[in-house]
């Protein structure tokens, strides 16, 4: 089959071009802007507490004075607030209700920190655009207008709250994807000079990965974000554009490696491509399937962050795939190997003697010394992953620590109870026709103040219009993403459930309880994501290898890798650095890229080791075969993308920085530690038991008729 792709698309280079630019200015001229949500909450699911909480909150105190962004006001000099600064922080916050800011409903004081050093401004927003752009350029239109009002009257404001960190979430966002983008392209052009000595094989892929596979991959996201209804997180457009440039970049290397081998052994520059098409397709379409499949698998996550992420990198890596098969091919096809190779002539002869055959001398003589090292390495570091702990705060994670929204919730913790900025609400309501008794909600809230995590009541007990709902608003003595107030918060929903008096039932709300219920869902995520993509990708390689051992001990070695990956980035960034946790997206991330991309370098090598073997190789000859001939491009594909991943840590935002380090850590893992020594020196051990049932490995006389789509990979 991927033969006569090669063939059609070869013969047809120059209507396969034209067909790309087609589509890509259609997709991209139709497809609508994508949506995008800083809102923690908006990852679960309706069936939360946490949700149904903020869901009755809204419809039983509909005109309920929720802030929206927060004023911090100081002195200019650093001293105590006065009288008179605290009057002057009053009139400002009149004179900017009084511009009639789009989205601005209400600007209120609020109260002084104990010191005195600070006080706020709270700003009241549309409900119903709660994580949309115009709230956030409300925040930027607040942080224009407040600074010369406060600094006339000897005072500093800075804007915080949700629309402001949402605001430089965005900035931080449209940063991070610049720098990305600028050094992942710096990264590629150098490396792929260096492999192939030729300018224009070096600028090539990067042209059509950005003006074709990008445009089209980008509309298509959009339309099924919009079809289906899923919402889009400030970090997605960075690593979007990562994982088009690591994927696209190791599928263009697959292809150009057995083109040029097909070159050197005196084959047409058309039929070499056609030839380098057949053999390298059914590699690139099954490891291709592996990824994408670990993508949807997302789509069965609680959160919404990763029910849209997963569509979105599977629509990229399938448009991908098709760039690979079709475009890649019909391109350079159009270009004689002197014009594309330019000024290097070393595509003509193949070198002898280079490290990978050693690398394979070394698996062959010592099978088991070299799986038993490359075991104890990934062990060692897998043992780090024990001591993984998960941080919950999204919005601080997605942007660096210095910008004005971080700087403002800082401040607060130092100078207002822990759990000030984020007060917790507990909803009691009543569960008949009668209303709530304000005796009993009242004995019921000063009851809460004695549970273990609690710092006390934020105002009195307010209670709706009907009397049928009564609202309680808590300090804890935590911040609201730190460990401590998740873990207290169990206690206090207990509590809460156990002490609501008869004919009430209690909910809690509030930024600690939707951590606490984004936590549940990410444990329930693994249980139910990590199995089903794992025994998927297990179903491609069994029917690629026509085996039911191989993808066992291929899927345990990319667990291996993952551990390890874990480990080290846990040892890294959580202990090396004393933080109190990674991201707690940053496990699943790991998982699906390192057993995804690590299963197609494992396909890369095994599938070229059994063809090695089909020639007449004893499973150790074979072995070393294989990774003499696929080992350059498993080692260039790997660096590569790993090079490109870790252009995420420039990006300033601890999320991007944290998931930078560990996919590309991972890659490496995968590529030089697993793909390399690990999966070979396994299968040559196994020998030929590794293809049971099958006979996959066993001599095949191909048909005179039959040789020209022979499958070779790689």
């Amino acid at each position: 089959m991927f033969y006569s792709i090669g063939r059609f698309v070869v013969r047809h280079k120059y209507w396969t071009i034209v067909a790309w630019v087609i589509a890509a200015v259609a997709i991209s001229m139709t497809a609508p802007s994508l949506p995008s949500s800083s809102d923690e909450s908006s990852f679960l699911p309706k069936s939360y507490e946490s949700i149904q909480a903020g869901t009755l909150q809204g419809r039983a105190f509909p005109a309920a004075f929720t802030p929206s962004a927060l004023i911090l006001y100081s002195r200019s000099d650093g001293a105590a607030l006065t009288k008179a600064d605290l009057a002057a922080t009053a009139q400002v916050d009149q004179q900017l209700a009084a511009k009639h800011i789009s989205q601005v409903e209400k600007v209120l004081p609020g109260g002084p920190s104990k010191d005195l050093k600070y006080t706020l401004g709270l700003v009241q927003m549309n409900a119903k655009s709660v994580g949309q752009p115009s709230q956030s350029t409300a925040a930027k239109t607040l942080r224009t207008d407040i600074k010369p009002l406060a600094s006339a009257h000897g005072l500093t404001a800075k804007i915080g709250g949700q629309a402001a960190q949402a605001l430089d979430a965005q900035d931080a966002s449209q940063t991070s994807t610049a720098l990305s983008l600028a050094a992942s392209l710096g990264l590629i052009i150098i490396t792929l000079l260096i492999i192939f000595r030729s300018p224009l094989i070096a600028i090539l892929p990067l042209v059509l990965l950005m003006a074709l596979d990008y445009t089209t991959a980008s509309g298509l996201i959009a339309d099924a974000t919009k079809v289906f209804g899923l919402q889009a997180n400030n970090s997605l457009s960075a690593l979007l554009v990562v994982v088009l440039l690591g994927v696209g970049t190791d599928y263009f290397l697959f292809l150009m490696f057995r083109y040029r081998e097909r070159l050197r052994a005196g084959d047409d520059h058309e039929e070499a491509m056609i030839h380098a098409v057949g053999r390298v397709g059914e590699a690139i379409a099954s490891a291709a399937g592996a990824v994408i499949i670990a993508f949807l698998a997302l789509t069965l996550c609680s959160l919404g962050f990763f029910t849209q992420l997963g569509p979105a990198l599977a629509i990229l890596v399938a448009v991908t795939l098709v760039a690979g098969l079709t475009l890649f091919p019909a391109l350079l096809a159009t270009m004689k190997p002197r014009k594309l190779f330019w000024p290097s002539k070393a595509w003509q002869s193949e070198p002898t003697g280079t490290r990978f055959a050693s690398f394979g001398q070394a698996v062959r003589r010592r099978p088991a010394v070299m799986a038993a090292v490359s075991g104890v390495i990934m062990v060692a570091l897998a043992i780090g992953a024990f001591g993984f702990k998960a941080s919950f705060d999204l919005s601080s994670g997605s942007m660096p620590k210095t910008v004005e929204s971080m700087v403002v919730q800082n401040e607060m913790v130092k100078a207002y109870s822990a759990g000030a900025a984020d007060p917790t609400q507990v909803l009691l309501t009543s569960t008949s026709s009668a209303p709530v008794d304000h005796a009993a909600a009242d004995a019921f809230a000063q009851g809460l103040t004695k549970d273990a995590g609690v710092a006390g009541l934020q105002g009195p007990t307010q209670f709706s219009k009907d009397g049928r709902t009564a609202e309680v608003n808590l300090s804890l003595k935590y911040a609201a993403s730190s460990g401590q107030a998740i873990d207290a918060m169990s206690g206090l929903r207990d509590s809460a459930h156990h002490a609501a008096p008869a004919g009430t039932k209690a909910l809690v709300g509030g930024e600690t309880s939707v951590f606490a219920d984004i936590q549940t869902a990410q444990d329930h995520d693994y249980k139910v994501v990590f199995p089903v993509a794992a025994i998927l990708i297990m179903l491609i390689l069994g029917l690629l290898l026509r085996s039911i051992v191989a993808p066992w001990y291929l899927m345990a070695s990319v667990g291996l890798g993952f551990a390890a990956t874990l480990g080290a980035t846990t040892l890294l960034f959580q202990r090396g650095s004393n933080s109190g946790g990674l991201m707690f997206l940053l496990p699943m991330i790991m998982y699906l890229f390192v057993v995804a991309i690590g299963t197609d370098y494992n396909i890369l090598m095994i599938a070229r080791l059994r063809e090695e073997a089909r020639e007449g190789r004893e499973p150790r000859e074979a072995a070393a075969e294989a990774l003499r001939h696929a080992g350059p491009t498993v080692a260039a594909a790997g660096f590569i993308l790993a090079a490109t991943f870790a252009t995420l840590t420039l990006s300033g935002n601890s999320l991007l920085t944290e998931m930078g380090f560990a996919v590309s850590f991972g890659i490496l893992v995968s590529a030089f530690v697993m793909a390399m020594f690990f999966t070979p020196s396994l299968t040559a051990l196994i020998g030929h038991a590794a293809w049971w049932p099958g006979r996959a490995d066993q001599v095949k006389a191909a048909p005179v008729a039959d040789v020209a789509t022979e499958v070779r990979v790689p």
